[in-house]
């Protein structure tokens, strides 16, 4: 039976989802407590791949076993979070069709990254401080602009693996929550490095040192030495991900 674990995690001890060499991961660590409590090797499959430090509020991984896990789900959910530490939650087990995949079934993901305007002692862990006041609506405007593009080499890690660099941005734009700012932006799929350079960019683009023009141009370029400096880690989070409704058994 395959199933979907619906969880969450803070990233900041972790060096991303995927498992690294000699490095703690997020994959891992479920991997290892689902392997003893199920007494079987767990393959977990996630959603994504999240950098070294990114936060998933909205995560999805499948993994395939002969054990019936939804006799008793509520134990078995509090058995896993028993074991993963603190900074890993199983929020549910979703029993879903045999072909499903975390991955390539996913329609579109969700990511939010967030900036302080003010030194803040609540929100180190979660938030970028800035040390200047930036001009939302000239970054509002240059971030609509990611939605007429497809190819984002420009915001792309140099010699990745992936096959292409084409993404479809559906939303992108800031919003203000008191004195932070959220970015929020949605897409079929991201590059790796993507969004904080993106971020990067449009930080560039609220104090003056970039235009719409500019803005273009840099995209246009396909070049990454064009783009702006990738904000830290810290504070990007992916928040959700949209999958078919007809993968999930009821």
């Amino acid at each position: 039976m395959r199933y979907f674990l619906h969880l969450a995690y803070n990233g900041r001890n972790y060096f991303g989802w995927q498992i690294q060499p000699g490095q703690p991961s997020v994959q891992e660590c479920i991997e290892h407590v689902c392997s003893k409590l199920l007494h079987h090797p767990v393959n977990l499959t996630g959603a994504g791949r999240t950098d070294t430090g990114v936060h998933a509020s909205d995560f999805y991984a499948h993994i395939d076993t002969g054990t019936d896990l939804l006799s008793g789900k509520a134990q078995w959910l509090y058995r896993l979070n028993a074991f993963l530490p603190n900074d890993i939650v199983i929020y549910d087990i979703l029993p879903v069709k045999a072909e499903a995949h975390a991955r390539f079934d996913a329609l579109s993901r969700t990511y939010q990254y967030r900036v302080s305007l003010r030194k803040n002692p609540f929100v180190l862990d979660s938030a970028l401080r800035l040390y200047f006041q930036p001009d939302m609506d000239a970054m509002n405007r240059c971030a609509a602009l990611l939605r007429e593009y497809r190819d984002f080499t420009s915001f792309s890690k140099a010699h990745t693996q992936t096959a292409t660099n084409l993404c479809t941005v559906s939303e992108a734009g800031w919003r203000q929550e008191g004195d932070v700012w959220v970015f929020e932006i949605t897409a079929n799929r991201f590059l790796r490095n993507m969004v904080r350079a993106i971020v990067g960019s449009l930080l560039d683009v609220g104090r003056g040192k970039c235009d719409e023009a500019g803005f273009r141009r840099l995209i246009e370029a396909k070049n990454r030495c064009m783009a702006g400096t990738s904000v830290p880690a810290h504070a990007l989070t992916l928040t959700h991900i949209a999958y078919p409704e007809d993968i999930f058994l009821r």
